[in-house]
């Protein structure tokens, strides 16, 4: 980050000069795993097929760029979750997932100034839909896992829109969403920490990465590496 302004401690912009006005922009994006909430939930998943490890290596490649077909590297993750009782999904959200910190200061205080919020993820619809209702949030996009008997198949079920939702998905929801409510691109801000976030990150007005991966960090206007969501509001203010 050659142009970066070190802001505050653990707070790096680049090129722009704060302070921005929410009043600026009508749609706020969020990726959900690792960004708004405190997991990946496909690792937490994979830990009841004792497989947790080998599923994390290939989404911490996955995020850091190192992988660039996410859809196989989503995949093969999702195979080894065959077998997995559906209650253990219920098990992972009540007992290990959590909003991160400063996420529910930050959506109430964009829904304050009249910003819609969606959230963008490559995980699974069973988690994104209670984070939803959680933090409410206004739209959604994310993948199904396929549940028979109870139990995972190790597939994903096509949906209307697509297969899986990867970072081109991302990128067109956020436009299709800017579109629906009569916005620019540039009213909007994305948040995201893996680089499949980058899509969306740059059709957005303001990018930022929250505790990301370098390559995101790199290219992000705005760079939250200590504190919470909320420090966002630090440099766009109500």
């Amino acid at each position: 980050m050659s142009d970066a302004l070190a802001f505050a401690p653990g707070l790096t912009l680049r090129g722009f000069t704060p302070p921005l006005r929410l009043s600026d922009y009508g749609l706020i994006a969020f990726d959900m795993d690792s960004t708004l909430i405190n997991i990946e939930c496909i690792d937490e998943v994979a830990d009841a097929a004792g497989r947790k490890a080998e599923v994390a290596a290939i989404t911490e490649a996955a995020m850091r760029g190192e992988i660039t077909d996410f859809k196989d590297s989503l995949r093969r993750r999702v195979a080894m979750l065959q077998g997995v009782p559906e209650g253990f999904l219920h098990e992972v959200f009540e007992q290990r997932l959590k909003p991160n910190p400063g996420a529910k200061e930050l959506i109430d205080t964009c829904r304050a100034a009249g910003l819609k919020t969606l959230l963008v993820s490559g995980g699974f619809t069973f988690f994104a839909e209670r984070v939803c209702a959680l933090l409410g949030i206004d739209f959604a996009r994310s993948n199904v896992l396929e549940i028979v008997d109870g139990k995972l198949t190790g597939r994903l079920v096509d949906q209307d829109w697509g297969d899986i939702c990867d970072g081109a998905e991302k990128r067109r929801m956020l436009l299709a969403t800017c579109a629906q409510l009569g916005l620019r691109p540039d009213q909007a801000i994305a948040m995201g920490d893996g680089a499949n976030d980058l899509p969306m990150m740059g059709a957005a007005g303001l990018s930022v990465a929250y505790h990301a991966k370098p390559r995101v960090r790199e290219q992000a206007m705005v760079a939250i590496e200590t504190g919470g969501l909320d420090r966002l509001l630090e440099v766009v203010r109500p």
